[in-house]
């Protein structure tokens, strides 16, 4: 079932602006939505809400702003939920900072696009490209080019115009793959995962065609697993892709194809929740004396192949809140003492693989701590990217383009392997 209605409202829930697409809705919709904002609190607020048979689906933006939408109790809220991230991401587009003040300076073009993006509650167009192709905009007055409706607002994709023109026509696909993992003090794996995105910056001219092909090793969550030729098997999870991607034929043959938005876009999001070897592993060993001090020694070492080089490597190793009078001795790189993050970082700008370096740090303890209830130790973290390099094994295998007019392109495959929450605890 599609909305009835659409609601911005302030930090109290009042509305500044709303559109009724039905107009079958009791007059005091909005005023049940804003007693239950006051009435609950906030920890416990649910993006679905539910009065009297009808479904109240909202959002909150940054701003204090809320977005919420009035539909019976058996509607699609996640696309619902959806049009109102869309919704926020136009008006963004269209007015740059969204505030309440934007909202009510701009409300003939808000009223506008609403029209354009709903009809009758169900979504229609939501890419703010092709909206401002026909809904132009200048200062807070709205002014609209010729009636015509754009092919493409229309079209089978929505997300790219007609009639573009690129003087080098080329491609650029970045895997970006992110390592989450928290790692015991004795090289134990507690958790571990890679968090994969596919991104595009396209530059093709007219309507391209293009079929992306991963080596035989990744096997789709969604397809049969069948057995890999070479190597273990790549299993996707929680795959999701842009609009642009035609999912009849993934589903089918397990081709990624699609006519790409100019410009860039996330074509694809992945996850592997897989067993990932620590690609730096850091060890602190760490003795206080009598309290007045406490000495560190910590070693670094990094667990892949020496052809890669691991970029800006910053090491984070906790210190007691009260120390003080910092000393360092390290054997490359760089260390700062954060005393607002209570913790030595220590940065290496490039860090060659099955490479071994130490740091020495030594602090004053001018405080007496309770040895006997010790306080919870953070973990170290480390933050670094790896080009050139994915620890999942995924590789482009061909990108092909296809155009009508039969130009050459080209296509450019660049690999970073970046860190993402990891962590690994002291003993």
């Amino acid at each position: 079932m599609p909305a009835h209605a659409i609601y911005i409202l302030d930090s109290k829930g009042r509305p500044i602006i709303s559109k009724n697409f039905r107009d079958d809705l009791p007059h005091n919709v909005a005023q049940r939505f804003s007693t239950r904002l006051v009435e609950e609190e906030e920890i416990n607020m649910k993006p679905v809400l539910e009065d009297e048979g009808y479904s109240y689906i909202y959002i909150k933006h940054p701003s204090n702003l809320y977005f919420m939408a009035v539909a019976e109790r058996n509607a699609n809220a996640m696309m619902i939920l959806l049009f109102m991230y869309k919704l926020v991401e136009v008006f963004e587009d269209y007015f740059e900072d969204l505030q309440e003040e934007s909202i009510r300076d701009n409300f003939v073009i808000i009223y506008e696009l609403l029209d354009e993006m709903m009809d009758f509650g169900y979504p229609q167009i939501t890419e703010a490209k092709i909206l401002k192709e026909y809904i132009t905009q200048q200062g807070h007055k709205l002014t609209k080019s010729q009636v015509r409706v754009p092919v493409q607002a229309t079209g089978i994709t929505p997300w790219r115009p007609e009639g573009i023109k690129h003087r080098k026509n080329e491609v650029f696909l970045d895997v970006i793959e992110k390592i989450n993992l928290l790692v015991a003090s004795n090289g134990t794996l507690l958790r571990s995962e890679i968090v994969g995105t596919v991104r595009v910056r396209c530059h093709l001219s007219g309507m391209p065609d293009l079929r992306l092909g991963l080596n035989d090793r990744v096997q789709f969550e969604t397809g049969e697993t069948g057995s890999s030729p070479k190597g273990k098997t790549i299993e996707m999870e929680d795959i999701t892709f842009h609009q642009c991607v035609k999912l009849t034929q993934f589903e089918n043959n397990k081709i990624i194809s699609f006519v790409p938005p100019d410009g860039e876009f996330e074509l694809m999001t992945y996850r592997l929740n897989t067993n990932v070897k620590p690609l730096i592993w850091v060890e602190a060993r760490v003795e206080s004396y009598k309290n007045s001090r406490v000495e560190y020694l910590v070693k670094a070492k990094s667990q892949f192949k020496p052809r890669s080089t691991a970029n800006n490597v910053q090491i984070f190793i906790p210190v007691p809140p009260d120390a003080d009078s910092p000393k360092f001795k390290a054997s490359i790189g760089t260390v700062d003492y954060a005393p607002e993050k209570n913790a030595i970082v220590w940065t290496i700008k490039q860090f060659q693989g099955a490479r071994e370096y130490l740091l020495r740090a030594h602090f004053g303890l001018p405080t007496i701590t309770d040895e006997e209830n010790p306080a919870a130790k953070p973990p170290i973290t480390v933050a670094f990217e790896i080009p050139y390099f994915t620890v999942s094994g995924i590789q482009v295998r061909y990108l092909k383009i296809v155009e009508k007019s039969g130009y050459q392109a080209l296509p450019w495959v660049r690999y970073i392997t970046q860190s993402g929450d990891y962590q690994i605890k002291l003993s």
